[in-house]
């Protein structure tokens, strides 16, 4: 069908988060709200993330996006944000499902670090739908930092800049990094961030892309798997052939992503 979303602001405490809502055609078989990556990663990501809305919702799931606070065109600066204010978005997100597509099972789909902010404990039974999962928040911080290294390293002024970032943040003030103001409240959430089974146990739909035939999954994404197995989780992992279209220089596509999440959905 590909019908237009449904686009509005949610009500956030005085604020507003910028929504999308694709709805299916009739009673929806589940209910999906998506969370996306962080910073730059989510505008190399927003045409990905459209296609699979709605091929989503032409199948029959609700599916709900949410800009976090600070990002795309809610409310408040990204320095401004925290980790707590994006765990209170998500909140928002299922609340609101809860009022538009009841019943539904609910599946919390996370895109990168997206995934981080899907695990928790959100006192319901949920699912998680990973996109190109990252385990660590730890990791995603430091990877986010070297963006500033590497675009001070050709004039010589990447020594000790790590160090100094870090010191920065801990002491509470924020950091420029390729166009972004990184406040300490939101660091320090993203460092503490861990892709761990809590809640009471569902489903996971575990989805990766590469590009080669070959491609198998790494082991800390083993490794990772099975913690959520060993929690009692069903978890289905695999890779879909495709670009990491969420770090290209040019806007990229993996339909067989989007067509492989339609699947396992269903």
């Amino acid at each position: 069908m590909n019908t237009s979303p449904d686009v509005f602001f949610l009500p956030a405490g005085g604020e507003q988060r910028l929504c999308l809502f694709h709805a299916p055609a009739g009673v929806p078989r589940s209910r999906v709200l998506y969370l996306h990556p962080f910073a730059e990663e989510m505008n190399k990501s927003r045409r990905m993330a459209a296609l699979a809305c709605r091929a989503l919702a032409d199948a029959g799931h609700a599916v709900l996006q949410i800009d976090l606070r600070g990002c795309g065109d809610s409310s408040a600066d990204f320095g401004d944000a925290s980790w707590t204010d994006w765990q209170d978005d998500v909140r928002r997100g299922m609340a609101w499902l809860d009022g538009h597509a009841p019943d539904a099972p609910l599946w919390l789909w996370g895109l990168r670090a997206g995934c981080l902010l899907t695990a928790a404990d959100w006192g319901r039974p949920v699912n998680h739908l990973f996109w190109q999962p990252m385990t660590s928040g730890k990791l995603a911080l430091q990877q986010f930092l070297r963006l500033k290294l590497a675009a001070e390293m050709a004039s010589g002024a990447s020594k000790g800049l790590m160090e100094q970032m870090k010191a920065e943040l801990a002491a509470g003030s924020p950091v420029e990094i390729a166009g972004y103001r990184l406040g300490a409240a939101l660091a320090g959430g993203l460092d503490a961030a861990r892709l761990a089974p809590l809640g009471a146990p569902g489903r996971v739909e575990w989805l990766e892309v590469n590009s080669r035939e070959d491609a198998a999954l790494t082991p800390v994404s083993e490794q990772a798997v099975k913690d959520w197995q060993d929690a009692g989780w069903a978890v289905r992992p695999q890779i879909a052939p495709g670009p990491g279209f969420w770090a290209t220089s040019e806007i990229e596509l993996a339909p067989a992503l989007i067509s492989r999440t339609v699947e396992a959905l269903s």
